[in-house]
């Protein structure tokens, strides 16, 4: 009976791997991706490989949060018990990647967690307050950290990093040697190589990042039950996640990269750097990130703070702003443009907020990245309650 419930336990934590794959590989390269740094393909590649490499050094921090510090009693994650919390987890994420959002998979696993030491009075609540802090913290940090470089110094970012993406492949191989080597193509530029060799570089950042605080959502109930060991609970829930990436990410990479907004590249580099420092920082600390929810708030800071520059601070505090300010200012500014003073550039040179974002899919995103977390709470809290054989 024990082999069996433990072939079912990590069943269902592939199961929610597979989900977390699908739900974090959005924001780590949805920003390359929408600014054709990247294709999918690649994306998932490089997040599978980075998001191991973090999960099995520092992730293993979050992973002992989540499993023994978050409950008073670590006994309470019976195999049955983790069995139960991982379903809730997996149901609610793959609810959000069935719908192409990118949910928060940190909130909701320590949601589903919650719910289960909650139900059985287990709950650590020093604990869950210090991760519900981060969780409000961390947020308004990336906001204002990307809406002062919007306000400041995106534009003269842009002049250095901006470019087109010229037509036809950034590498081909050059056969004239004994071993092909990829090779600049005829029409890549230096410029474009170097701004798209950085974007991917800091989504593979993030990528780690993903993986230091997401891996304990798929395997950490397992360990702290006991039923499994550290090291082949992260391989067996770093394997899952690769395929998600590889299937269900699609959609999210779609709504990250191009439905939700169409990132510059000099806003995916600023975005992405804001959101990987976070997200390390926290996982080091042993919080689990919510690493969605910073990276679309970076996005919101930056093209803020980038629309306010007509505006400068003393007619704002007196009263005398020239034009509303709107978030959609990220295209301004095109490489070899001269850089106006702040309070001196037009109102004309800044876009409106629908140059920026899609409204109807910022609603459905914001909206489902609520709606996931209380899936898993809810019915986590619920089912351990008042169903008997789970014993709480």
């Amino acid at each position: 009976m024990v082999t069996v419930l433990l072939f079912v336990g990590v069943f269902v934590a592939i199961f929610v791997g597979y989900n977390i794959g699908g739900a974090t590989t959005g924001p780590a390269f949805g920003p390359a991706v929408g600014a054709d740094a990247i294709s999918k393909s690649g994306a998932a590649a490089l997040m599978t490989v980075f998001f191991f490499v973090g999960a099995w050094t520092i992730g293993r921090r979050v992973v002992d949060t989540l499993g023994r510090d978050l409950v008073t009693d670590p006994g309470i994650f019976t195999l049955e018990a983790s069995i139960g919390v991982l379903f809730f987890i997996g149901l609610a994420l793959f609810v959000g990647n069935f719908f192409g959002v990118p949910a928060s998979t940190s909130m909701t696993a320590v949601g589903a967690i919650a719910g289960l030491a909650f139900a059985g009075g287990e709950l650590n609540l020093t604990v869950m307050g210090e991760i519900a802090i981060w969780w409000i913290v961390a947020p308004f940090i990336g906001f204002w950290v990307s809406l002062i470089i919007g306000r400041y110094f995106y534009a003269f970012l842009n002049r250095r990093v901006a470019m087109v993406r010229s037509e036809g492949p950034l590498l081909e191989l050059d056969r004239s040697r004994i071993v092909p080597l990829p090779v600049p193509s005829q029409t890549t530029t230096r410029r474009e190589l170097g701004g798209v060799t950085t974007v991917i570089v800091i989504g593979c950042v993030m990528a780690f990042s993903s993986g230091t605080s997401n891996i304990a959502n798929a395997i950490a109930p397992l360990v702290g039950s006991g039923a499994i060991e550290m090291n082949p609970a992260i391989i067996i829930g770093c394997l899952a996640v690769g395929i998600g990436t590889f299937t269900i990410a699609r959609r999210t990479l779609e709504t990250m990269g191009n439905d939700l907004t169409e990132l510059p590249l000099t806003a995916a580099i600023v975005v992405a750097t804001v959101s990987a420092t976070l997200v390390t920082f926290l996982s080091f600390i042993g919080i689990p990130a919510s690493f969605v929810i910073i990276a679309t708030m970076s996005i919101i800071g930056l093209g803020w703070g980038r629309a306010t520059r007509p505006v400068t601070v003393s007619e704002a505090v007196r009263g005398e702003e020239r034009t509303p300010v709107s978030v959609g200012a990220l295209t301004a500014d095109e490489e070899g443009e001269s850089i106006p003073p702040i309070g001196e550039e037009t109102p004309a040179d800044i876009p409106s907020a629908a140059d920026l974002f899609n409204p109807a899919t910022t609603a459905r995103v914001v909206l489902m990245q609520n709606v996931v977390p209380v899936i898993a709470t809810g019915g986590a809290y619920l089912t351990f309650r008042f169903v008997p054989v789970f014993g709480i």
